[in-house]
């Protein structure tokens, strides 16, 4: 390189280059870049080789760890969040190992990647915050795949949580992306935490209506209901006196996964049950006295 160098001074100076050196310069040139090509080329092909190869690679580790026994044993929160930090941390050694084949220092990659780290760090700190979420997440489970959770104007069944996103199902069937950051650091409701949950309805009945009948009629119908648990008993109690009718509230439990069974089903069976024994649902109305 540095003769090549030498001869381009040369050639730069017309007084000091003949005819007869022209030759010689343009064959040392070409020498030097076949030697550039020769190495950096082949390394460049045994890079993109090793890109393909890894890539591969951590495809099929990827696939390998789910069909695993440690795998199947570990809980499903668990499990997809630590996919995503193995795919993305061997993808990063896939890509750092063809980076020192290319022939860049390690002293000054390490250097690149810290100093890169930080302004990424700096520019994309919404994504770190969502990773620091997915650990607080894994760490204290708040809850787990499968769980049904309302969280701020979201609600659904949780269908995988990766490291930078919770994803979640309605009950419409949408998907929905919630970034981890906001699902650990704002309050949320759990309502598969706990086996059993008390399903709450109310009921509205005229004022002339016998109490104790209504009572009985609710609690029959809610004995006749498979799911509904006799512990803690079911009640049905008078909860407020409204300006148009009696509100009577009906609780009762069932398991959590029952919930919605029960709700609908037991607001059909009472609504019936009101038929059959003549206890009517009144209007809103309105009393007008003029003198």
């Amino acid at each position: 390189m540095e003769e090549t160098t030498q001869a381009l001074f040369q050639w730069q100076n017309p007084s000091a280059v003949t005819l007869e050196d022209v030759p010689g310069f343009l064959d040392r040139v070409k020498d030097k870049l076949y030697d550039v090509v020769t190495t950096y080329g082949m390394r460049l092909i045994l890079a993109i080789l090793l890109l393909i190869v890894g890539y591969k690679l951590v495809g099929w580790i990827i696939r390998a760890y789910k069909k695993s026994k440690v795998y199947a044993r570990l809980d499903p929160t668990v499990r997809s969040f630590l996919k995503s930090v193995i795919s993305i941390t061997l993808k990063l050694l896939v890509i750092v190992s063809a980076a020192a084949l290319m022939g860049v220092p390690m002293s000054s990659m390490i250097a690149l990647v810290t100093s890169a780290g930080l302004t990424i760090g700096l520019a994309l700190q919404g994504g770190l915050s969502n990773i620091a979420g997915g650990f607080v997440i894994m760490v204290f489970k708040p809850f787990a795949v499968g769980d049904y959770i309302c969280f701020s104007q979201y609600e659904g069944t949780v269908k995988s949580i990766s490291i930078f996103y919770t994803k979640i199902i309605t009950l419409d069937n949408r998907q929905i992306m919630i970034p981890n950051s906001m699902v650990s650091n704002d309050a949320l409701i759990n309502n598969s935490a706990m086996h059993t949950r008390r399903v709450d309805l109310n009921f509205s009945v005229s004022y002339d209506s016998d109490l104790d009948q209504v009572r009985d009629v609710i609690l029959r119908a809610a004995a006749d209901d498979p799911d509904v648990r006799s512990e803690p008993a079911p009640a049905a109690l008078l909860m407020k006196q409204d300006s148009s009718a009696l509100v009577f509230c009906c609780r009762v439990f069932c398991k959590t996964e029952k919930y919605w069974d029960v709700y609908f089903r037991l607001n059909e069976a009472v609504k019936r049950a009101f038929d059959e024994n003549g206890i009517s649902i009144p209007y809103p109305q309105m009393d007008v006295h003029m003198k």
